[in-house]
């Protein structure tokens, strides 16, 4: 990484596969404390993939993950919850009878602090009213009767309410209006201004650039460029490559 900051997620010689099929090849990688990182590549490459199997959902899998120095490799996504890695997946699974706000109180897990003893931030539904504004006008919305983007938007406010150090991120801008995507963008980056890291898989490179400082493209389940997003923006050849724009 080479910026001098403090590691929270490294992951060495990651392979998974999906019964027989082997979809990741030996993917490194490495997130810094506040920093935000794009998974980037096409439909099918393996983004979601790798952030199943970095948070432990992918049975067959080998090499190694480490979060905050511990060895997390083999152990259960719940563990990793657990320890502050939060992950909001694709597909959302919000509860889709339960209100915004019972919603959320499913996701609440005690504050943190970090290794070197200061405090995490510590998210209540107030906080994140403030933060989604559109969540805090529908506070007793069951989650069935909200827009795709709104149940983005709480599925992110939920993982928030576990108080995590890093959020895996999947797809965030996928199939949601332009209005919400800028609303996302700013999200990111006000979590990072709290100090949050987020790994966030992504094939809209603009979404990306918004909000990411650094980038890895991935095609068939092997990283194939790693280096600034700054980098990536004047690459053409990787782009054309593996990504398509």
């Amino acid at each position: 990484m080479g910026n001098g900051k403090e590691i929270l997620l490294e992951a060495k010689s990651l392979s998974a596969w999906y019964g027989a099929a082997q979809i990741l090849f030996g993917v490194n990688l490495v997130v810094g404390r506040g920093e935000v990182v794009s998974l980037l590549g096409r439909n099918g490459a393996g983004k979601s993939t790798t952030l199943k199997t970095l948070i432990g959902m992918l049975d067959k899998r080998r090499g190694s993950v480490t979060f905050l120095g511990e060895d997390i490799s083999t152990r259960e996504p719940h563990h990793a919850a657990r320890m502050g890695l939060g992950f909001v997946p694709e597909d959302r699974r919000i509860f889709t009878d339960l209100s915004v706000t019972e919603n959320l109180e499913v996701g609440r897990q005690a504050p943190r602090r970090w290794p070197d003893g200061s405090d995490a931030p510590l998210w209540t539904p107030e906080r994140l009213f403030g933060l989604f504004p559109n969540l805090g006008e529908m506070p007793t919305r069951p989650g069935g009767r909200m827009s795709g983007g709104e149940q983005q938007m709480l599925a992110v406010a939920r993982t928030l309410m576990g108080n995590p150090f890093l959020v895996l991120l999947d797809e965030p801008s996928e199939g949601v209006a332009p209005v919400i995507v800028e609303q996302m963008a700013n999200m990111i980056l006000e979590l990072k201004g709290h100090g949050v890291s987020i790994l966030l898989s992504e094939q809209n490179m603009h979404f990306a650039e918004l909000v990411s400082d650094r980038a890895y493209v991935l095609e068939k389940g092997q990283i194939r460029f790693e280096g600034s997003m700054a980098d990536l923006a004047i690459n053409e050849e990787v782009r054309r490559a593996y990504l398509g724009v």
